[in-house]
């Protein structure tokens, strides 16, 4: 009796709300590795901010590390965020090492050889440098015969060599690419003049230049504009449900908005997260 005064207290609105939450809940369902082991595993660099980082306390924190923490939440799991490198993650998921590989992927057709993707967020690719050198990069190909730093595999890595390939068909010098295995790295080399710019997704290159208290500027020219997403092993229907299912719920409750914001990525949100094993499922944002 006690429970059911409780509930008419509430009124229809609140009671409608109530079921309708634990019916979403219930759509979202773990994983079988999920549900055998009670973790969330996902494999991460954590050196990659604003996504993923160690703060000065120590702690993970990020984008990528606090969407992880809502999703285990909501499937009932501990979140277990397994250190990997970059260039490990794709061939770690296609040996069956890991299942989720949370970075900004770009797909592109030689990874979904072996990987599919859920798309959760949407960026460009763009150059920083130093204040001093900024107007040293001019023209329709700014980046010819620049020494331009990049992330080990990443999109930046492949954008590289066409826009240096591009730069020497049009007779310019060719961009002069080292290559680390960090992105703080890269950001050091910029300061030390041991490269002349970074290239890197917008959104860590936007938070690069307001923590750098301006040693770092963005350059206006933004490349490759795409959605980004975690990545998933090939062929794997109950992961790819259940993080999609958990990720529309944090859209729709707005945590994921919430957290993008937090880090002054809100501009960088999509429609919703949806999965993608071919080029032709991606979407325009």
């Amino acid at each position: 009796m006690n429970t059911y005064l409780r509930m008419a207290g509430l009124g229809l609105g609140a009671i409608l709300s109530i079921y309708a939450g634990s019916a979403l809940s219930a759509e979202i369902k773990p994983s079988p590795e999920v549900e055998s082991s009670g973790k969330l595993s996902v494999a991460n660099t954590l050196d990659y901010a604003p996504f993923e980082y160690i703060d000065a306390e120590g702690k993970q924190a990020g984008i990528i590390v606090e969407l992880a923490g809502e999703v285990a939440k909501l499937v009932g799991a501990e979140l277990d965020i397994q250190r990997t490198p970059f260039p490990s993650m794709i061939p770690g998921l296609a040996a069956g090492r890991f299942k989720i590989a949370w970075e900004t992927f770009s797909a592109n057709p030689d990874r979904l050889k072996q990987v599919d993707f859920v798309m959760f967020i949407k960026a460009g690719i763009a150059a920083s440098t130093s204040p001093e050198k900024k107007d040293s990069f001019t023209g329709d190909l700014p980046m010819c015969g620049k020494r331009v730093g990049v992330s080990a595999g990443s999109a930046s890595d492949f954008l590289v060599d066409t826009l240096s390939k591009e730069c020497t068909d049009k007779g310019h010098a060719a961009i002069e690419k080292s290559v680390f295995n960090s992105s703080t790295d890269i950001v050091q080399a910029v300061l030390s003049d041991r490269v002349d710019a970074r290239m890197d997704d917008a959104t860590a290159s936007s938070y690069f230049e307001v923590t750098s208290k301006g040693q770092l500027v963005v350059l206006p020219t933004l490349y490759d504009v795409a959605p980004l997403g975690l990545a998933i092993a090939k062929d794997d229907p109950a992961t790819a449900d259940m993080m999609v299912a958990a990720l529309a719920e944090l859209f729709k409750n707005g945590k994921y908005q919430e957290i993008l914001a937090k880090y002054g990525m809100a501009a960088y949100a999509i429609k919703e997260p949806y999965f993608v094993n071919s080029m032709d499922s991606l979407r325009a944002e």
